[in-house]
């Protein structure tokens, strides 16, 4: 049994963010399952705000994302994931906040919530809210063609950084959507470096490692509380 545990639910972009970085670094850890415990007292104690991934290392209990994802970088022995450039490294971190705040908002829960989730569950799906998020989600992949457009294999340059696993998990939930169907083909430097992060011997890796994806049974409550008004 490893010291360190990731906390979360498997279908969770921001998880396998964190578990990417982990398997990335050779970290071993163990992963426990919040599907059932996300609205309880037990899971509010590892996360205030009842959201995921959470981290557990030895006594040390931390939640975020981009928290957890800069101290495993920071702790555990091998190559990082951050650049020693400032400038490199200040790119890595625009690009995780691109992620943050342009990509997961309108790709995860205006479109592919409305597309998979909410249907898996019986829950209708709203149209509104698609095509409302639709332009934003273009200008963020031609932001994201146009950094690529210079043949550099990942989003920073040659060397893979943290920003490339951040983006990783949306733009693969957001491939299995009608809307990623049909728009990702029209940018090939988008599709050429997910293809490239999908054959690297870590990805490979945590993917065999997934459970059957199932429908989120705990969505049901995102209906209430955090979907968007149409």
């Amino acid at each position: 049994m490893s010291n360190v545990t990731l906390f979360g639910f498997p279908r969770s972009t921001f998880v396998k963010v964190a578990g990417l970085i982990l398997t990335a670094r050779n970290v071993d850890y163990d992963f426990h399952d919040t599907e059932d415990e996300m609205y309880l007292p037990v899971h509010l104690e590892r996360h205030p705000f009842g959201r995921v991934p959470a981290l557990k290392h030895g006594d040390f209990m931390l939640y975020e994302t981009n928290a957890i994802a800069a101290y495993v970088d920071d702790v555990f022995p091998g190559p990082k994931l951050t650049p020693d450039d400032p400038r490199k490294r200040a790119r890595m971190n625009q690009w995780i906040g691109n992620l943050n705040w342009y990509f997961y908002p309108e790709f995860i829960y205006h479109v592919t919530h409305e597309r998979l989730v909410y249907p898996e569950l019986g829950i209708p799906g709203d149209d509104r809210i698609v095509q409302r998020a639709m332009p934003k989600v273009i200008r963020a992949l031609e932001v994201m063609e146009k950094e690529l457009s210079d043949g550099r294999p990942f989003i920073v340059g040659k060397q893979v950084t943290m920003a490339d696993y951040f983006l990783l998990p949306t733009l693969f939930a957001f491939s299995m959507a009608p809307e990623g169907k049909q728009t990702l083909p029209k940018f090939p430097a988008i599709v050429a470096w997910d293809s490239r992060m999908d054959a690297r011997p870590e990805v490979v890796r945590f993917n065999a490692k997934l459970p059957p994806r199932a429908p989120i049974q705990h969505a049901r409550e995102w209906v209430h509380h955090h979907r968007p008004a149409a």
